[in-house]
Parts: C-alpha cells; sequence; structure tokens
C-alpha cells in the first residue's frame, strides 16, 4: 500500500528518535472514505492494511497522525493500533464539550493523545486528565506563552511538551532552556557552525576509494590493497557482502572475493553510506537515515528518468546533498577536499540541471509541501504514482541499511 505522505522524525533531549509524525499529501479522508464506524466490515481490512503500511513506514516507530473534528467523529482512530499511533487532536477553534468526550472516550481506550498547533486557552485545562503530549509552534508561540502554559499543566506532570518547527540549534537550545521534551524540525540536518577541519585517516581512506571507484576501470590491487589498510573498514565490506541482500553460494572471505561480488555500483554506494555514517558518529541517526534516503530516491529516479541518469552517480549525489551537516561544515568546503566526479559536484554547488531539481524535489517532499512537489514533478515529467513508491522504498531501503551498518 502506497500513499502521498512524508515522515517527520520526532527526537528526545538526546537527539534520538522517539516517533515519526505522518504528513498526508491530502487528508485521512482519502484513506478511510465514508467509513461508519459501527458497520466497518470490508473497511476493516482497509483498516488492516492501513496499519501495517504505516508500521513500514514509521519502521515500527510510533506514528503522530493528525486527526480533525469531522474525522474524529467518524471513529477514524479506533481503526488504528492504539499501541503504533499517537492521535493528534487538531482543532482550529475554541475546544468543545463533543472534542472533550471524544477525548475520554480514546484515553478510556488506551490511546495517547497530543495536542497539535496549540494555543493556550483555560478550557483546555479540563482536557488535561487525557493527554499525553502537547506540541508548540516555538516560532508562533513566545516565551510568556510558553512559561504561562507550563505553569498550566503543573498539576499534570504527566504531560510532556513537544517543540515544533525547530530548524536551527538556536532554536534547540531555547527549546531545552523552556522545558520541552521533543522536538520536531530539520535543525539536525543543518550544518550546526561553520569551521575548518581535517579530515581523518579513515575518512582520507573512502575519499580515496571513492576516487578510484569512479575510474572507468577498476583496479582490484589498489582497492584491495586501501581496505586493507583499515581493518574497521574491511570488516564492514565483508559483513556488508555477506548479507542476505547478496545471493551467494558460499561465504566471502577475503576482500578481493567482496569486491568483484559487490562490482562498481554496488562497491560505490558502500563507499558512499560508510563515508556518511562514519564521518560525524556525534550526529544524530536520522541524518544519517535522511541522506540514505535521498540516495537510494535519486538512484530510483535516475533509473526511470528518459534522461538517462547515471544511477551511482546519482546515488552518491543524493547522499551527499547532505554532507555539510553530517560535517558541519560548508558544503563548498568539504566538496573542495573530495576527489569527485563533476557530475557530482556540479548539481550540488550550482544547483541546475536534472540531478539538481531531484535534489529540490526531495527538499520539497521532506517539508509536505505538496504544491511545489508537484510543480517539480511535472517539469522532470515523473509519474507521481512512481515517485511515491520510490520514496517509499527508499524510506525503507535507509531503515534496513541503518540496521544493517550498525
Amino acid at each position: 500500500m502506497y500513499f502521498y505522505a512524508v515522515r517527520q522524525p520526532i527526537l528526545n533531549a538526546h537527539k534520538k528518535l522517539y516517533a515519526y509524525e505522518i504528513l498526508f499529501r491530502d487528508s485521512l479522508d482519502n484513506v478511510f472514505p465514508d467509513v461508519d464506524i459501527d458497520e466497518a466490515n470490508d473497511e476493516e481490512i482497509d483498516a488492516g492494511k492501513f496499519n501495517q503500511a504505516i508500521t513500514e513506514f514509521t519502521s515500527k516507530k510510533l506514528a503522530f497522525i493528525k486527526f480533525t473534528l469531522d474525522t474524529l467523529v467518524q471513529g477514524y482512530p479506533q481503526m488504528l493500533n492504539k499501541e503504533e499511533v499517537i492521535i493528534e487532536i487538531l482543532e482550529k477553534g475554541k475546544p468543545g464539550k463533543r472534542l472533550l468526550t471524544i477525548c475520554k472516550e480514546l484515553h478510556g481506550k488506551g490511546y495517547k493523545i497530543a495536542l497539535a498547533d496549540y494555543k493556550h486557552q483555560s478550557v483546555w485545562t479540563h482536557f488535561y486528565p487525557f493527554i499525553k503530549i502537547i506540541k508548540i509552534n516555538i516560532h508562533k508561540s513566545n516565551e510568556d506563552e510558553i512559561k504561562q502554559l507550563i505553569n498550566a499543566i503543573n498539576d499534570h506532570p504527566h504531560i510532556r511538551l513537544l517543540a515544533e518547527k525547530v530548524e536551527t540549534h538556536l532554536d534547540y537550545e531555547k527549546a531545552m532552556r523552556l522545558g520541552f521534551k521533543y522536538f520536531q524540525g530539520y535543525f539536525f540536518a543543518k550544518p550546526q557552525m561553520v569551521k575548518r577541519k581535517n579530515l581523518s585517516p579513515s575518512q582520507l581512506a573512502m575519499t580515496e576509494l571513492l576516487y578510484e571507484t569512479s575510474k572507468p576501470e577498476l583496479d582490484l590491487s589498489c582497492i584491495t590493497s586501501i581496505f586493507e589498510h583499515d581493518i574497521p573498514l574491511s570488516y564492514k565490506l565483508l559483513r556488508y557482502a555477506n548479507s542476505a541482500i547478496f545471493r551467494r553460494r558460499a561465504e566471502i572471505s577475503t576482500i578481493k572475493q567482496a569486491l568483484v561480488l559487490l562490482g562498481s555500483s554496488e562497491l560505490k554506494r558502500f563507499l558512499g553510506l560508510m563515508f556518511a555514517i562514519t564521518a560525524n558518529p556525534d550526529k544524530p541517526t536520522e541524518l544519517i537515515k535522511l541522506a540514505m534516503t535521498r540516495a537510494k530516491f535519486c538512484e530510483l529516479v535516475a533509473h526511470n528518468m528518459t534522461s538517462q541518469l547515471d544511477d551511482s552517480i546519482a546515488f552518491l549525489t543524493g547522499l551527499l546533498s547532505m554532507i555539510d551537516a553530517i560535517l558541519d561544515e560548508e558544503l563548498e568546503l568539504v566538496l573542495a577536499k573530495l576527489p569527485l566526479s563533476s557530475k557530482i559536484k556540479e548539481p550540488l554547488l550550482t544547483r541546475k540541471g536534472s540531478m539538481a531539481a531531484i535534489i529540490k524535489l526531495l527538499e520539497f517532499i521532506e517539508h509536505a509541501q505538496w504544491t511545489k512537489t508537484n510543480i517539480v514533478m511535472e517539469k522532470l515529467e515523473l509519474n507521481k504514482e512512481q515517485a511515491v513508491k520510490h520514496y517509499n522504498d527508499a524510506l525503507a531501503w535507509a531503515d534496513q541499511q541503518n540496521r544493517l551498518a550498525g
């Protein structure tokens, strides 16, 4: 089951993944059309498929899903597994008795509830016993308003605050100081500070390998020698080559065997992933997964485009589109240190051409900017359904690779 949606990570104070928010292109009305909660027969099957798709989409992490009063009244939340979702209540107006009754009912059935786009009103205090999380847009609420809310929930220690639209490290530090426990936004996907630094010996080895694998003909002796001088990287290569994703008759036990099995394209993917994963171990895992998702999406889209973009070039370009955030350094400075093809560097630096357009498409998808997404898809002449499938597949692949590399 594929749907027009994007997942946005929600991290805890230690920048570890807590959950994903699922943002649909239109609304849940397209997922469960005209469902009567008391007469949901065949629709329950669709709900089951939807539940399964959601858990795959979020890699079995909690899913925050927004519900309007209309969708709450229709009973949509009760079609979802209470252990896998957090019900976000989106109420633009003044909350009333009907909404309060629904919250009590959902809470009584074991569902976790979050208040989304929260604006403090005294009437909300009636809801606090049934609420687990309150989401605050830190750019729309000033510090006095936030402190007023903190005072209001003092008698309800079970309530946690979640900061939305955390786009920079200054936003994150401000939210931390105010006592927020969860954070949603792309602050982790931007450089924390601009600084000059040298690459580590292991990173230099990988950049040398990236350079060697960019040549038309692979020099197996040279590549094998570089691997053999980096034991941790050699171990990861052998583990990767022996994984279940590759069909083989016997275990791979030497570097040369692994290189022959993988071939040029898969070796480039492996090296690119290892470079991203080991470049800055202090970075959140979600940043690396985001880079991996971009890499795989670019590869899949390039494979289907009539312009015949090179798959492996597209993969590395997507991966390196996040390298400034991974290394906390300006993109121009990072790319100047890497002996990469101009086919990779130019789209990232000039933001021009088909490859750059695919990166821009990904940025719009990540931020759920659906109107802009459609415009770029049309310019690239991409089939929308196929692009959605590619994005879903790229997310699943990134999750799998992250587990494999761990």
